[in-house]
């Protein structure tokens, strides 16, 4: 099995799960919470896309792992492992605000080698193998490239909110934001899309879980940019994140965060 034939196949999901979403979208949604203690919404569509993409794989690699959102992890030690997010961005989706979106990652060996996330109802992927990186949609097709920012006083910076962070977090937190030209919130995983695509600088969170954030390192690190945790190591398990167009952002930020 070819790189080329997993992404033709990840094609495949992004295009029937997108299908299996759609008709969800905008209407009356029963919603239910996750969370004892939190507001973490799940919907049907979430689940049916999930489920419409565990069929595809255990259809076509059944020897394959699978780590999704809703229904949990099946062979998550096997070489190769599918890493899914149905709808990232629940809650922008049961507002009827657009930036959500579909992660799919592939992992090799416990690390990233692929990752897409589809927009259906824009019409709209970004994909990457982390040695570079393309974009999909109604402007057509196009590579996506970092763009250079050589300080923090001249970057963008996207958290999802600081709300989902913890006191401590939140506070460390505001010494980047501080510190960066502009602060804005929202997003999921359209900022790092963006990030990639070049119309923002940096992207820090906190609490992401692997099926958050696993997709997204092949596209921002495919485009040029750089994606950690907060200490700087590898962010396929989730966590505190960084992402970063330039790698001089990303080490200034590292600094704040860590000082």
């Amino acid at each position: 099995m070819t790189v080329i034939d997993f992404t033709a196949f990840i094609g495949r999901l992004a295009t029937a799960s997108g299908e299996t979403i759609l008709p969800f979208f905008r209407t009356s949604l029963s919603i239910d919470n996750k969370s004892a203690s939190d507001f973490d919404p799940v919907t049907e569509a979430d689940r049916a896309a999930e489920a419409v993409m565990r069929r595809l794989i255990k259809a076509n690699f059944p020897q394959h792992g699978i780590v999704g959102e809703e229904f949990g992890n099946e062979r998550e030690n096997a070489e190769y492992v599918w890493v899914l997010d149905p709808i990232d961005g629940t809650k922008s989706f049961i507002a009827g605000f657009p930036i959500w979106g579909t992660l799919i990652a592939l992992l090799h060996k416990g690390t990233p080698v692929f990752g897409m996330m589809h927009q259906p109802y824009i019409g709209e992927r970004f994909s990457g193998d982390s040695g570079s990186a393309h974009y999909s949609g109604p402007s057509g097709e196009r590579r996506l490239t970092v763009r250079r920012c050589a300080s923090l006083k001249e970057a963008t910076s996207f958290t999802t909110s600081p709300l989902l962070m913890n006191a401590t977090d939140r506070e460390i937190f505001g010494r980047v934001e501080n510190a960066v030209k502009l602060s804005r919130y929202g997003g999921d995983c359209y900022s790092y899309c963006m990030l990639a695509a070049g119309h923002l600088d940096l992207v820090v969170e906190t609490e992401l879980k692997p099926y958050d954030i696993a997709a997204l390192i092949p596209i921002v690190t495919g485009a040029g940019g750089v994606v950690t945790n907060w200490e700087g190591a590898p962010a396929q398990s989730g966590g505190r994140i960084v992402a970063a167009g330039d790698a001089r952002v990303h080490e200034a930020t590292l600094k704040l965060l860590n000082g």
